[in-house]
C-alpha cells in the first residue's frame, strides 16, 4: 500500500507498537492498515451419491472443472455467502448441512470454507462463471480437469466420507499454492 486509504497521506511499513508484523501505517492520521487472508465459500453438492461440479468459464483455470464456491463479500455469513455463491455459478439451491472442509493456504492468503449441501431436486444450470455444470458419479469425477488442489482435497474427503458412511469436518492445511497443472 503506497497511500492511506483514510486520508490519502504515503503510508510507511513498520511494525507498529505492540505488535509483531509488518504493517503499512499513516503517520498522519495514526491508521495501520491490515491485511487478512481472503475468505473463499462454497458448497460440496450431492444429489443420490453424485457430486455438483462447474466448468469454469473465467479465469484463473478457464475449461477446468471446479466445485461451486468463491470469495466471501462484507455483509454476509459464510452460509450465505456459499449459497450465493452456489446460486451465482450453478444455479442450484441446495440445502446446506454443515461446514464440511476447511483448507488454509497461507501462501496466497486463502481460507476455503465449503459446505456440506444436498439438493433435494435435481435442479442446475450453468450461472454467468460456468460453461457447463454437472452431476458426476463418484467414479467419473474428471481428476485431471480439477481446477485447484482445494477442490481435489474437498472430493477425497467426499470419498473418504461416502465409503466410512459417516460425514466429518476435515481441516487441511496446505503451505503450497495450488497446481497449474493436475498430476
Amino acid at each position: 500500500m503506497n497511500f492511506c486509504s483514510n486520508c490519502g497521506t504515503e503510508t510507511t511499513r513498520r511494525i507498529p507498537e505492540g505488535d509483531n508484523r509488518l504493517r503499512d501505517l499513516c503517520e498522519e492520521c495514526g491508521s495501520i492498515h491490515y491485511q487478512n487472508p481472503k475468505i473463499i465459500a462454497g458448497c460440496v453438492v450431492l444429489k443420490d451419491q453424485k457430486v455438483l461440479l462447474c466448468k469454469r468459464a473465467i479465469e484463473p483455470k478457464y475449461g477446468l472443472w471446479t466445485l461451486p464456491a468463491g470469495f466471501m463479500e462484507n455483509g454476509e455469513t459464510v452460509a450465505q455467502a456459499a449459497l450465493r455463491e452456489t446460486w451465482e455459478e450453478a444455479r442450484s439451491t441446495p440445502k446446506l448441512d454443515r461446514l464440511y472442509v476447511v483448507s488454509s493456504i497461507p501462501s496466497i492468503s486463502q481460507v476455503y470454507m465449503l459446505y456440506l449441501a444436498f439438493m433435494n431436486e435435481e435442479k442446475f444450470e450453468s450461472g454467468p462463471e460456468s460453461l457447463e455444470t454437472k452431476l458426476f458419479q463418484i467414479d467419473d469425477i474428471p481428476w485431471d480437469e480439477l481446477a485447484f488442489h482445494t477442490v481435489r482435497d474437498a472430493l477425497k474427503c467426499l470419498i473418504s466420507d461416502l465409503e466410512k458412511g459417516a460425514f466429518r469436518l476435515h481441516c487441511i492445511d496446505r503451505e503450497e499454492a495450488p497446481l497449474t497443472k493436475v498430476i
